[in-house]
């Protein structure tokens, strides 16, 4: 599979890099701005292919992304202190903008939306480009995966052992999905203290990163998921992903992107899984979609530039 990073000079592109060669047979490129960057992480990644061959690595130029089976948004603009995602609304969509303007009309490929915020902008690049709604995904593994932390914290599990689901916006307006935790394939119910325990640590969990200040985001865990999604959009199969997509009816909602149960194969998104929300979280899934559409609804208003 021939997958094209666009800010593959950036940590989260170059750690997306790092494990789809681990993984095996895919032939990667980096597109960034900063082509020094690029060019730098793939000649450190040459040397990874010594240990786990049957992949390449290059740098390359926007040109080709036209190329490419999946393609990667992973720029944006530098992190900064912040308290909300849509702190880099406006950058990252001068950003994405001009990432799109280099996929010709008719491209055949799967655009992994990784910029923030990203939900908004999953929306805003299927109104721009017109591309097949179940071929533009955005990357929200990240919350289910800060849940399943939270709720193995709260019940002394060990890593890898609990199931957990976050829907919703990638920001404020998530939706933990608190009646289908599992450990070990078993449903385990919270008690209210252990809940809203697991439920500061995660809805803190961005504030305090960014905080220290460190100029990076959460590159490693991204970097994973991103190249384990990537492997599903290849291989296909039963697996579940929570994903942002463009729904048209699915959940009672048309015409935005809220992170939702996906199963993935060549080609994009197969299916929409639909699983029975309770009340709870069919609300919080509808004002995620409110959230959303409004400041995509706000990108449509701003004028193109000259």
């Amino acid at each position: 599979m021939r997958v094209a990073i666009v800010g593959g000079g950036g940590g989260v592109g170059a750690s997306a890099a790092f494990n789809l060669l681990l993984a095996g047979a895919h032939d990667v490129v980096l597109v960034d701005r900063r082509r020094e960057m690029a060019i730098s992480h793939a000649l450190d990644l040459e040397q990874v292919l010594e240990l786990s061959p049957g992949g390449s690595i290059r740098d390359g130029e926007p040109g080709d992304v036209a190329g490419a089976d999946v393609v990667v948004l992973a720029g944006g603009a530098p992190l900064k202190v912040n308290t909300t995602r849509l702190a880099y609304l406006e950058d990252n969509a001068a950003i994405v903008r001009e990432n799109l303007g280099w996929i010709p009309d008719g491209w055949p490929g799967v655009l992994l939306m990784v910029t923030n915020p990203v939900d908004a902008l999953v929306t805003w690049a299927r109104r721009r480009t017109g591309i097949d709604r179940r071929r533009i995904i955005g990357y929200t593994l990240n919350d289910s995966l800060r849940m399943r932390t939270a709720v193995g914290m709260q019940l002394g599990v060990a890593p890898g052992r609990v199931e957990a689901w976050v829907l919703g916006e990638h920001g404020d307006a998530t939706v933990p999905l608190w009646d289908r935790i599992r450990v070990d394939g078993e449903p385990v119910t919270l008690d209210p203290g252990a809940r809203a325990a697991a439920a500061a640590w995660m809805g803190s969990w961005y504030r305090r990163h960014v905080a220290l200040d460190s100029g990076r985001s959460s590159t490693w865990t991204s970097g994973l998921g991103i190249a384990r999604m990537i492997g599903a959009l290849e291989r296909g199969g039963d697996e579940v992903w929570p994903g942002s997509v463009v729904l048209d009816g699915e959940y009672g909602l048309s015409g935005v992107a809220v992170g939702v149960p996906l199963r993935l194969g060549p080609g994009g998104v197969r299916e929409i899984v639909a699983w029975d929300l309770d009340a709870e979280a069919a609300a919080g899934l509808a004002h995620a979609a409110r959230v959303v559409g409004g400041v995509a609804d706000d990108l449509d208003a701003q004028p193109s530039p000259a």
